[in-house]
């Protein structure tokens, strides 16, 4: 009887343990996500108290990589006889890219104000070749002024002509990659800023990035996601402007989206990844693609869509970006000085097919190609960032100027890539994937193990009555024994 007691208590502690269990896992259900999501909230808001996201915002220390292909022309006589360009692709050149904030303002609206300053730093040891090497690419400087140029008065076209036969400067340009990255002395730029002063972005040295290191991207001002974690990182303004005057309709001039570093949380697939890049002139928007997982991370993959440098004919809401050539080129010269440069898609990649009949030497695949970008949808943090994009020069016979015949040459496309590791990997995939992921888990395995120990109670009291029963049973039986 004493045992049957203990077993019955036994059982009304398991019913208790687990009913408790039970309520904590079913509590947690509901309260954990909402914990989980206030967590993130808290951790990805720019808020100079939140040590993690806040330094991972204003000191970037994830590393980016800028790695440069230089279109090397072999034929270059041959095309001023008008045969078709034929390319050797030459590298990557790869630099280091540090990226910091700095002039850091913030404000009363739930905004922050800031200047995003950059610095390149050659890396020998992951490149394909030295910044000695040289190469041959279409002259910018001759090629590029000329269509500035044509509609100038007869005597001026001349007069420039004159200087390029004087400066020895042709449609071609032979040089190592380091001088036409950086910069190099040209007596053509001192006669243009003499007599054409404004025509040139720049007063020293001539380089094809030589503005870009040690520059900034302009000012952003961006919400803080402090009142509305929903707009934390869109741009609410850049350069004191809500929208530009490059393009020609209203929605294609429109600043939209974040900074482009990162994106307001809780991302799902029907989301979209809208930022404003400065150096495109333009805001740009990626979509999903497919799931996937970064270093251990799961993430979603976003990448551009093929209407992203459509032309207007084939996507009519680009008509602003217009005049416009075959779908995949994008005309920015009215942000670079008039001067005829084309953004496009690295070896023209989802272009109109006419392009490639252009030049030899281009073979376009999504691996290589591609523009992507990995991201975790819960927090809206970036793990792998690969922006690809390609330069071209549109060049067009200029009465008055002699030897420039040519329609388009496309002389470098250009990688920038970063990933999370290290640290602050191993820190956000700490904060923000393992413990949600524990807490996650904790709510389904007390609810298991909850019903485990009630169920364990009712057989153990179950058992205890079966076994009472059968003492019974045998009692009765020898005594009926007894008596018969």
């Amino acid at each position: 009887i004493r045992m049957a007691v203990s077993k019955s208590t036994l059982s009304i502690v398991f019913i208790v343990l687990g009913g408790l269990a039970v309520l904590f896992g079913t509590v947690l259900v509901f309260v954990g996500p909402i914990i989980i999501d206030d967590q993130i909230v808290k951790n990805v808001e720019i808020n100079p108290s939140n040590g993690l996201s806040y330094t991972m915002w204003k000191d970037i220390p994830v590393p980016f990589f800028m790695s440069v292909y230089f279109f090397h022309i072999v034929n270059p006589n041959e095309i001023l006889n008008g045969e078709k360009p034929t390319v050797v692709q030459r590298g990557p050149y790869v630099y280091r890219e540090n990226r910091w904030k700095d002039n850091i303002t913030f404000h009363d609206n739930h905004t922050v104000s800031y200047r995003e300053y950059r610095q390149y730093f050659f890396e020998e040891s992951m490149s394909v070749g030295d910044e000695s090497d040289v190469v041959t690419i279409p002259n910018m400087l001759v090629l590029g002024a000329s269509v500035m140029m044509e509609n100038m008065p007869l005597p001026v076209l001349l007069l420039l002509s004159t200087a390029f036969k004087s400066f020895n400067e042709g449609p071609f340009l032979t040089k190592p990659v380091g001088e036409l990255m950086w910069g190099y002395d040209s007596k053509l730029v001192d006669f243009l800023n003499k007599y054409l002063p404004g025509m040139l972005p720049t007063s020293g040295k001539f380089g094809l990035f030589a503005e870009f290191n040690n520059s900034n991207t302009g000012q952003f001002t961006v919400f803080t996601g402090q009142d509305d974690i929903r707009k934390v990182h869109m741009v609410d303004s850049w350069n004191g402007l809500k929208s530009v005057d490059y393009w020609r309709s209203e929605q294609c001039n429109q600043i939209n989206g974040t900074a482009g570093q990162m994106w307001p949380p809780f991302m799902t697939k029907e989301s979209t990844m809208p930022f404003y890049s400065p150096d495109a002139c333009r805001s740009m928007e990626l979509v999903y693609q497919r799931p996937g997982v970064s270093r251990g991370i799961p993430v979603f993959r976003f990448v551009a869509p093929k209407t992203l440098f459509a032309n207007g004919t084939d996507y009519p809401p680009n008509e602003g970006f217009c005049p416009c050539r075959q779908s995949g080129l994008l005309n920015v010269s009215t942000c670079r000085h008039n001067s005829p440069v084309f953004i496009s898609r690295p070896h023209f990649f989802e272009a109109d097919p006419v392009l490639l009949d252009t030049v030899n030497g281009l073979s376009p695949n999504e691996e290589e190609h591609g523009l992507f970008i990995d991201i975790h949808p819960e927090t809206g943090v970036p793990m792998n960032v690969s922006i690809r994009l390609q330069l071209n020069l549109l060049i067009k016979r200029v009465f008055g100027i002699s030897k420039i015949m040519l329609k388009s040459l496309h002389f470098l496309h250009l990688s920038q890539s970063g990933y999370i590791d290290g640290p602050v990997l191993n820190t956000f995939r700490t904060n923000l994937v393992v413990l949600p992921m524990v807490m996650e888990y904790m709510q389904y395995s007390f609810i298991g193990l909850g019903l485990a120990g009630i169920l364990g109670a009712v057989m153990l009291y179950l058992s205890d009555k079966v076994r009472g029963l059968l003492h019974l049973f045998c009692m009765f039986e020898c005594f009926t024994n007894n008596i018969f």
